[in-house]
C-alpha cells in the first residue's frame, strides 16, 4: 500500500461547447459521499435549467469505492469518460460533475463521450494537484497537561489534528502519516500518560 496519495485542494470548473449544447465541468475535493452530495445539491440549485447532471468521484485508496452516472445520456458516454481522466491523473477523494444544457442538436454517443471527457480535462488542468500523506487515524486522551508535547510531536511529524475535544481530559483524532507511524507512535507512548488507540 501507499504511502502518499494524489489530489486535488480547491475546486475548479471550465466550459465546453459543442454544436449549441454547453458543458460545464466542476472538479472538486471530497472526503465522503457525503461531501459529494452536498456539492451536487448545491450545483443543482446553480443550474436549475441543465438536463443533465452527470459525475464520477472516487474516494479512498482501495481503489472499490467510486461512482459514475450518466443521468439520462446514453449508457457509458458521461460518467465513465468522466472517471477516465481521474484515473488518468491518478487521482483520489474527489469528484467532477458535468452539467450539460442542451443547445437542440444531438450529438450521437462520440460527440457526447468527446464532450464529458474534454470538459473534465479543461477543469482538471485549472487546479494544481497535490500529494498528500495516506494516514491513519488515531484517538488520544490525556491530561491537559501534556497538551503542548502531544501538540509538538504532531506538528514535528505534519499529524493532521481531525477533531479536539476537551472535558475533563483532552481528546484528539489525529492522522499519522502512514511513513511516519512508527516514530510517532514511539513518541507518544513515550509520554506514558497519554493513551494512544487507533480510531473505529
Amino acid at each position: 500500500m501507499l504511502d502518499v496519495y494524489q489530489t486535488i485542494e480547491k475546486s475548479a470548473f471550465a466550459e465546453f461547447k459543442d454544436r449549441g449544447s454547453k458543458f460545464i465541468a466542476y472538479a472538486f475535493p471530497i472526503q465522503t459521499v457525503d461531501d459529494f452530495k452536498v456539492q451536487s445539491l448545491s450545483l443543482k440549485k446553480e443550474n436549475p435549467k441543465a438536463v443533465h447532471h452527470c459525475f464520477a468521484y472516487r474516494i479512498g485508496l482501495d481503489g472499490n469505492n467510486f461512482r459514475v452516472s450518466d443521468d439520462g445520456e446514453p449508457s457509458g458516454s458521461a460518467g465513465r469518460p468522466i472517471l477516465g481522466q481521474i484515473d488518468s491523473k491518478l487521482l483520489t477523494n474527489m469528484a467532477v460533475i458535468v452539467v450539460r444544457y442542451f443547445g437542440g442538436t444531438l450529438l450521437g454517443v462520440p460527440g457526447l463521450i468527446n464532450a464529458y471527457k474534454t470538459s473534465t480535462v479543461m477543469a482538471l488542468q485549472l487546479v494544481p494537484i497535490v500529494e498528500k500523506a495516506v494516514e491513519i487515524i488515531y484517538e488520544l486522551q490525556f491530561d491537559y497537561t501534556r497538551l503542548n508535547e502531544v501538540m509538538t510531536i504532531c506538528k514535528q511529524f505534519s499529524c493532521n489534528v481531525i477533531g479536539q475535544e476537551q472535558q475533563l481530559f483532552c481528546l484528539l483524532k489525529i492522522g499519522i502519516p502512514k511513513a511516519r507511524l512508527e516514530e510517532v507512535l514511539f513518541k507518544l507512548h513515550d509520554l506514558h500518560t497519554v493513551d494512544v488507540k487507533l480510531a473505529k
